[in-house]
């Protein structure tokens, strides 16, 4: 009896234990799917994929953007989600599937931590422009030429007889955007001074962040159900609103008309298979992020064929809302339609801005809209910077318990970074760090990880971890996509890229060579992880040269399922499908990670299952950790 009480007293203190490192898994059954939903479904979608679809064929640019989505943009997605889940690590601690490519974790994190430094300025302009939106005056500030910013080049909403739109004729919204917002200098070496108001918006932005990551997974996947749906009620609202504006149909049939000739263009695919790349999200590592943090037996699956379809339909549905308003804006200043079309900040925060001021309760409109863009931006920036944390958390487990304190202090660190983006000169800042953080990156670790995952581990034993999980073996299309076809389609996206790169510029402003050369080393930061990391692991192992190298390449000890339970049934298919690199042995958990199966049930000291003895067999194990996830979460 005395040996029993011990026993249980201890359970009692592991499962103490088990609260303060337990990696934690998402509570409810959509927080996953709206999660993902919301990281996929960016700005982008709204203010860049409708002005592309116009410029390269209308409606004939859906066919190379639905092609590419086939043979990249899903396959991609379901790899990235079958890896993460099938591991439950981040992106770095992830690549114990082959320690030689961990660096391909570290410039996904690398790559996150830049983008989600000028992310979050542009939510802070969001923010600013909805705290603009409502006034006690319930006027827009932008909507009148009759300010001190104006110049005499300014022409207001009011549209009258005598106005004649030239070279040199600007907005309202144009001017109040960038002589009062940005108050924009002459150039990146005239930085200029902070604006206030902005940094308040970017301090701001950052706690919103912070308060909605400060749990992980459980506080932001209750955060989701609000910023994952909201943007769609938006949507729909405006949409209805704009298909009733004069002009509305033009604008929709400007957007849609075929223009089958472009298709012969190369330019046009290589900016669909672009924008797909951009828009699913393989390479940031918020997918792997987000998967691991599933349980291990989630239907992948399911997820990987609706989330890119969201997406999509989510693209093309924006496209009606932005240009049935562009066709109104086109009517009422009286120019042809693709002198309205803009995108990127052009379109959020000028031309919809105006086309909004001159609705009847212009205000509402205005507060909504920028509210909808707050909401998209917020979702994608859980992503990246819970792959950021989840990065140092796996790697340093000690970080969490204190995770809520380190979780604060990178939001400080970034917030901090983000300053030179709310100067004078931030704009150019902002779209330095946008043209070279991720355009190169993204496609050499998205490439390496099809290969190392296909090639190097296997495609055949990557398929046998997912039949473990979800009892459903990939098909031959998955073998040959993950093996031949979306690496051919990255290689040429990546030729493609490169062939047409030139010198940045903003409007009419050219970079001086030290900016550009400050940009390739945004881009070279988040590359030179690969090849120093594979050094360093040849380094530390043993051998000969060729046996350091086998060494490697092939899983760690410690790679596998999370769970003891799904490592024994790893352990035993990997005799029957072997990794390419034979994987030499699966080590047990640790005692922290054994804890979280044989810890007794909650509240329940002397219930049969607590005194079950540690040879109880793996699933009742598991079924007993399932009891426990239910009654924590209750």
């Amino acid at each position: 009896m005395e040996s029993i009480k011990s026993d249980l007293e201890r359970g009692d203190q592991k499962r103490k234990n088990r609260k303060e490192t337990s990696r934690g898994t998402w509570t409810g059954r959509l927080d996953f799917l709206l999660s993902c939903v919301g990281f996929a479904v960016g700005l982008g979608n709204v203010w860049r994929f409708p002005a592309l679809c116009y410029k390269s064929g209308g409606g004939a640019f859906l066919i190379p953007y639905t092609l590419f989505l086939v043979l990249c943009g899903i396959p991609l997605f379901y790899l990235e989600l079958a890896f993460g889940q099938f591991a439950s690590l981040g992106p770095v601690s992830v690549w114990r599937i082959s320690p030689l490519f961990q660096g391909l974790g570290y410039g996904m994190v690398a790559i996150s931590t830049i983008v989600c430094i000028y992310y979050n300025v542009i939510m802070a302009w969001t923010i600013y422009y909805a705290y603009l939106s409502v006034n006690l005056s319930l006027s827009l500030p932008w909507a009148s030429c009759d300010n001190d910013w104006a110049t005499e080049n300014c022409v207001d909403g009011i549209r009258t007889e005598n106005v004649t739109y030239t070279a040199n004729t600007t907005s309202s919204s144009q001017e109040f955007w960038i002589r009062y917002v940005l108050k924009l200098s002459s150039g990146i070496d005239d930085m200029g001074e902070v604006r206030i108001e902005l940094l308040i918006s970017l301090f701001l932005a950052w706690v919103i962040v912070f308060c909605c990551l400060c749990k992980g997974v459980k506080s932001s996947g209750r955060v989701v159900y609000f910023s994952a749906t909201f943007p769609y009620l938006v949507l729909f609202i405006l949409l209805i609103r704009g298909v009733t504006l004069p002009g509305a149909m033009d604008g929709i049939k400007f957007y849609l008309s075929p223009q089958w000739d472009r298709l012969k263009d190369i330019k046009v695919w290589g900016a669909a298979a672009t924008q797909i790349f951009y828009s699913v999200g393989p390479a940031w590592g918020g997918i792997l992020t987000m998967a691991s943090y599933n349980k291990f037996h989630h239907n992948c699956y399911r997820d990987a064929m609706v989330v890119p379809l969201i997406n999509c339909a989510t693209s093309i549905f924006a496209g009606f809302v932005v240009f049935s308003v562009i066709g109104f804006m086109a009517q009422e200043t009286g120019q042809p339609i693709d002198k309205v079309v803009s995108q990127g900040p052009g379109l959020a925060f000028i031309v919809y801005p105006e086309a909004v001021s001159r609705f009847p309760g212009a205000w509402f409109w205005a507060f909504l809209f920028f509210a909808m863009l707050f909401t998209i931006g917020l979702d994608s920036q859980f992503g990246m910077f819970e792959c950021v944390i989840s990065s140092f958390v796996d790697e340093f487990p000690r970080l969490r318990p204190h995770k809520v304190l380190f979780t604060m202090l990178m939001c400080c660190v970034l917030f901090l970074l983000g300053i030179p983006c709310v100067t004078q000169g931030g704009m150019y800042v902002l779209h330095l760090m946008d043209s070279y953080s991720a355009t190169f990156s993204l496609m050499i670790v998205s490439f390496c990880e099809a290969v190392v995952i296909a090639w190097v581990y296997g495609v055949d034993r990557f398929c046998e971890d997912i039949y473990l999980m979800i009892r459903i073996r990939p098909g031959i299309w998955w073998r040959l996509c993950w093996k031949y076809i979306t690496p051919t389609v990255i290689a040429f996206l990546l030729v493609f890229t490169i062939l047409s790169y030139e010198t940045i510029t903003y409007n009419d402003y050219v970079y001086p060579d030290w900016a550009v050369g400050l940009g390739w080393e945004m881009a070279v930061c988040s590359m030179i992880p690969i090849p120093l990391v594979a050094l360093i692991c040849l380094f530390r192992a043993k051998g000969s040269l060729k046996e350091r190298v086998l060494t490697c390449l092939r899983p760690s000890d410690s790679w596998g399922p999370a769970l003891q339970d799904n490592r024994d049934l790893y352990k035993e298919s990997i005799a029957d499908v072997p990794s390419k690199f034979t994987q030499m042995s699966v080590t047990p958990l640790d005692p922290t990670t054994l804890q979280k199966i044989h810890s007794p049930p909650k509240n329940s000291p002397t219930s049969p299952a607590a005194q079950l003895p540690t040879s109880m067999t793996g699933t009742a194990l598991l079924e007993q950790d399932c009891i426990d996830e239910e009654e924590d979460q209750a």
